[in-house]
């Protein structure tokens, strides 16, 4: 059981380097401390990565969204609605689980053998201010600077986004020696930010997706939705909370809206409830009819 749960993991952690080496193909900018700003930066990614990381090729939909939000009245954020609303019913949070740098950051972090703190009630409730964060950082902000000053301001970019300050702030500021002068307040508060979520990842399983991300808050929105996500087959399931214990995320039930689908669950049913896609396959219910011999 452990021998396949680990050979599972290695291949999301496979799909998750790949998806940070494409998001971020730009190589040459890694040298030259330039953002790239060819035709694929208007399109975006699925996963949270820094628009200003030297080797982004494409957009963060967070920031896109507030860019958007920040142009009203005048232009209505059709193109990012339309991103959001197909990759949430085609991907929904397997976003977080497969496609996503930062989460794959966070998981290597996790990895430092230190004692971990574990998942209870008050982390549970803590999950809900992710949504906290996305109604006033990524859409009353921007909505009210855009009215009120005449603004664009990602304010979620602005004064929160860890990743930015990771995958863009530090590596700008360490191959751009003229680019320090403008470090300010602002940068240093999100400096000590983004030090202090990557600390605390080191104890708490992907502290930031947990607690903090929007980006994770809006494909939440579509875990009942999602054509590819972990499901249960309720005939099966023998409700022996197997599935939930082993998860580090904190789910009440496979599949909720802080599930990010990444499997682990289906290696500890023994019932073999647990299947990924909208519809379980006949051959696995088949397999749990044969009479044994």
């Amino acid at each position: 059981m452990d021998r396949k749960r680990n050979r599972l993991e290695f291949r999301r952690k496979c799909i998750q380097l790949v998806s940070a080496l494409l998001y971020n193909a730009n190589l040459p900018g890694f040298a030259s401390g330039s953002i790239y700003k060819g035709p694929s930066k208007g399109v975006c990614v699925p996963g949270l990565n820094c628009y200003s990381c030297p080797g982004a090729v494409g957009s963060c939909p967070l920031g896109a969204l507030q860019n958007a939000l920040s142009n009203l009245p005048h232009k209505l954020p059709l193109y990012i609605a339309g991103f959001f609303l197909l990759t949430g019913i085609v991907l929904g949070r397997v976003v977080c689980g497969f496609l996503c740098p930062f989460g794959l950051i966070q998981e290597l972090l996790h990895k430092i053998p230190t004692p971990k703190i574990k998942k209870g009630q008050w982390t549970r409730r803590l999950s809900w201010l992710k949504y906290v964060v996305l109604a006033l950082f990524v859409v009353a902000l921007p909505i009210w600077y855009a009215f009120a000053q005449g603004l664009p301001v990602p304010a979620f970019c602005k004064y929160i986004c860890p990743a930015g300050t990771l995958e863009g702030g530090f590596p700008l500021l360490a191959l751009r020696p003229e680019y320090r002068a403008l470090a300010g307040v602002l940068f240093s508060w999100k400096a000590l930010l983004c030090v202090a979520i990557l600390a605390l990842c080191v104890f708490m399983y992907r502290a930031f997706c947990r607690f903090l991300c929007p980006l994770g808050a809006i494909y939440s929105l579509f875990s009942r939705l999602a054509l590819l996500a972990v499901r249960v087959d309720k005939d099966l399931c023998d409700h022996c909370g197997a599935c939930v214990r082993v998860c580090q995320m904190d789910i009440k039930r496979v599949g909720d809206h802080e599930c990010i689908h990444c499997g682990q669950c289906a290696q500890v049913c023994h019932a073999k409830a647990i299947y990924f896609g909208k519809e379980q396959k006949p051959c696995i219910q088949a397999e749990q009819e044969k009479p044994s011999r």
